[in-house]
């Protein structure tokens, strides 16, 4: 039986990862810090203590990258945040960057 590598050079097919996107997250003065938290706990799946670290890394330099993904996953979790904060009546703002 053939490798997986024997199959791909046989069919002359070269794969390759999808792209990374960052996810970026941008302070502002309305947004609680207790929303943020919760959004990096639920939504991108980050420890208490990763999310209140980037939540004051956040708050002190502007933003932060909240995390790498391709690009239909990082843009479906800023969507999800998105709504959130609307519902919420938060200002927040995400956005996503190459990586």
């Amino acid at each position: 039986m053939a490798t997986k590598s024997e199959v791909k050079e046989r069919l002359g097919i070269e794969l390759k990862e999808p792209k990374q996107y960052k996810v970026i997250m941008w302070n502002d003065d309305f947004t609680s810090m207790d929303f943020v938290v919760d959004v990096l706990v639920t939504i991108f799946h980050k420890d208490e203590m990763t999310a209140q670290t980037l939540m004051l890394d956040v708050h002190q330099k502007g933003q932060a990258v909240v995390g790498k993904y391709s690009y239909d996953i990082a843009a479906t979790k800023v969507a999800m945040a998105l709504n959130r904060a609307k519902a919420e009546g938060f200002p927040f703002r995400m956005t996503l960057e190459e990586a």
